[in-house]
């Protein structure tokens, strides 16, 4: 059963750059998906108009039953708890623990405590820091804090996971600390992770799904794939 569908997307910005072009795509719930491509090829232009923070210009995109590019802006919400997203900068909230940047976005919810303190240990369990809840972020390295992001993205039980360059910022053992991570919790939640990325090492290693893009098209679509020479 398909989580996304894309049919026909075109995608241009205001200043005449084409960023996407008949775009036909079909992800499967359970997926783990790597996009992959060279600068300009599309990818976090793909990965925002999954979640809404682009629209597409031309086209439908369908994710978990919602038309997201018909969806009003007051209604993105809707869309946004389907889904998880993670980062290449983290993005957590200096002031607050690990604990508290992971129940943060169960709060906003207006989730309750109890289920708020479980489902925060569970999530911290499952990125292996159960033992630095109490920790800030200035005090973990860079792969922790990736974890803590991670974290605070399955939170609440999303069907799909985006990950934007997720190791863009991190050194090829902890990259691969990343990936093991987010392997199982691919393969023990069921959650669908799409994830942009130029790092071919990564996705030699991994032998997912690739979606290579060249020039905003569609070039490659691979079930078990490798890091194509012609992306770079």
């Amino acid at each position: 059963m398909d989580l996304i569908r894309i049919r026909n997307v075109d995608k241009k910005y205001k200043n005449g750059v084409t960023a996407i072009y008949d775009l036909n795509l079909a992800i499967e719930k359970g997926a783990f998906v790597f996009v992959i491509g060279g600068s300009g090829s599309g990818k976090s232009t793909l990965i925002k108009m999954l979640y809404r923070e682009e629209k597409p210009t031309k086209g439908q995109i369908i994710v978990g039953g919602l038309d997201v590019a018909k969806l009003r802006n007051k209604k993105v919400y809707k869309l946004r708890r389907k889904l998880g997203i993670v980062f290449q900068d983290y993005r957590l909230l200096p002031k607050l623990t690990v604990y508290e940047n992971v129940a943060f976005a169960m709060e906003v919810i207006g989730a309750k405590k109890n289920e708020i303190r479980r489902k925060v240990l569970k999530a911290l369990e499952d990125v292996g820091l159960k033992n630095k809840v109490h920790n800030y972020p200035d005090q973990l390295s860079g792969g922790e804090q990736q974890r803590v992001a991670i974290a605070r993205a399955i939170v609440n039980n999303p069907k799909l996971l985006l990950c934007d360059e997720p190791t863009g910022n991190l050194d090829p053992e902890k990259s691969m600390e990343i990936m093991r991570v987010l392997e199982e919790i691919n393969k023990s939640r069921g959650t669908t992770i799409i994830m942009a990325t130029h790092d071919k090492d990564i996705v030699n290693k991994m032998k997912k799904q690739v979606v290579t893009l060249k020039d905003g098209h569609l070039v490659d679509f691979k079930r078990k794939g490798t890091y194509k020479n012609e992306v770079v």
